[in-house]
């Protein structure tokens, strides 16, 4: 096993030189960090669970983890039930041969730490997501698990453990209402996660005097390199973010506490604030879903509970509300607006999916104009993150159907049946490489080509 390995790892390497970013998808919202692909080959509109699947395997359990792809190597996370009524489960790092979907190496990530007084969940917190919901990321060389219970672990490509430690055990534990799941980033040469959370217990765990950070650290080592605390006035939920750190222009964006705010990689110090889409803080359970995606000159920041989408200008320096340093917000009621979807900018355009509406819309980045929208069918809800590539949008439900939508006519292109009868609470987005889309359900993790 070890020497098939080293030769597929050799054959990686070589082969590694000439991938394009098209070929891989190293984190959660892709090569652009706006969930787009800039592959230049032509990506299925016609599959379904026994069509033009090039591969398939079956996993031990649900995630919404969406697949990593470098090269011929595939990631993914996920929890292994072991007793349902207990909830005791396992955590698990998965690598995959990209072209025979070969299972390459599991490794148990979970460390079992579980934060307060002993609740009997090893692998969730609440009953609608599960602490393998954070999508792991990689720089080639390793691949970085993050889980909901503060589990960080760095593991080599051959799949040898290189690191690991809790985030919860070093910092102090979470303050959420629901299960944690902000995925980390991987930028110029270091690891970034935010911790945006409530100032008080949640679930009798934590305490009033937690606050909420950006945390920087050494990918090779996993030490901290800096830890910028980031203060909100917000309150009570209203302080919680499950977003994602976006890298811009050598700044990070974090979306969180009613603001937006722009930070330097090198020291966290913070550049920058725009808010509040939560006038005078008086909405107190508004915790946000959505990280920032960026397009032609505008920052995106998706406000919740049908409340409005705001395009913040870049280049910003200092502290903003209101109208200053905003270009637009959606304004007719009801708002074009995404609770939980992060939107996808591709082709110099936003795709805003409204899973609250149930309509995924085209956008003008430079005045909010709607160019199109397009009602979604079925009962269930829509909210999976889109993806886009090869003039095609990707969209999927919480049963695992996937719609394929052209991106200029918004004309329904397909409906692909992925998940199973009566599945729901699928969570994971669709991830591209090169001409093959990679698709996480509750059960199944499918290479469509």
């Amino acid at each position: 096993m070890e020497m098939k390995f080293f030769l597929f790892l050799f054959s990686y390497l070589n082969f590694a030189i000439i991938f394009s970013w098209g070929q891989n998808w190293n984190n959660w919202r892709g090569p652009l960090y706006n969930g787009s692909s800039d592959t230049t080959q032509s990506l299925p509109s016609k599959f379904d669970s026994k069509t033009n699947v090039k591969w398939k395997y079956e996993m031990p359990g649900p995630s919404a983890a969406t697949p990593i792809i470098n090269g011929q190597f595939v990631f993914i996370s996920s929890i292994k039930i072991i007793d349902k009524s207990s909830g005791k489960g396992n955590l698990l790092a998965f690598c995959f041969d990209r072209n025979s979907g070969e299972l390459l190496w599991m490794n148990n990530a979970g460390s079992g730490y579980r934060p307060g007084e002993d609740d009997g969940f090893d692998y969730q917190l609440d009953s609608r997501s599960n602490y393998a919901s954070p999508s792991p990321v990689t720089d080639g060389e390793r691949v970085i698990f993050f889980f909901g219970n503060g589990d960080l672990v760095s593991y080599l490509i051959d799949g040898t453990e290189e690191w690991r430690r809790n985030i919860q055990k070093d910092y102090g534990d979470f303050c959420f209402q629901w299960t944690f799941s902000s995925s980390p980033t991987l930028f110029a040469g270091k690891l970034y996660l935010p911790v945006l959370q409530r100032n008080q217990q949640a679930h009798g765990r934590g305490n009033s005097s937690a606050l909420s950070y950006l945390l920087c650290m050494n990918p090779k080592n996993g030490n901290t390199i800096w830890k910028h605390n980031r203060p909100s006035v917000a309150k009570m939920e209203s302080l919680e973010s499950f977003g994602t750190v976006i890298p811009h222009k050598n700044q990070l964006l974090i979306a969180g506490g009613d603001v937006l705010t722009g930070h330097d990689p090198q020291s966290g110090k913070e550049l920058w604030r725009w808010g509040t889409w939560n006038p005078n803080h008086k909405e107190q359970w508004w915790r946000l879903v959505p990280s920032p995606v960026v397009g032609n000159g505008v920052i995106l920041v998706c406000a919740p509970k049908k409340a409005p989408i705001f395009a913040i200008k870049t280049g910003l320096s200092g502290t903003y509300e209101g109208k200053n340093g905003l270009s637009w917000q959606t304004r007719e009621k009801p708002y074009l607006t995404s609770d939980v979807p992060t939107p996808l900018f591709y082709d110099n355009k936003f795709f805003i999916l409204s899973d609250l509406k149930k309509v995924l819309s085209k956008v003008n980045p430079d005045n909010g104009k709607i160019e199109w929208s397009l009602e979604l069918p079925g009962k269930y809800k829509w909210r999976s993150s889109p993806t886009g590539g090869d003039g095609k949008i990707y969209v999927m439900n919480h049963n695992g159907d996937i719609l394929v939508v052209s991106s200029n006519e918004g004309k329904i292109l397909h409906l692909a049946e992925m998940g199973a009868t009566y599945d729901d609470n699928t969570r994971s987005s669709i991830a591209i490489a090169g001409s093959e889309l990679f698709i996480r359900t509750n059960k199944i993790l499918y290479c469509i080509q």
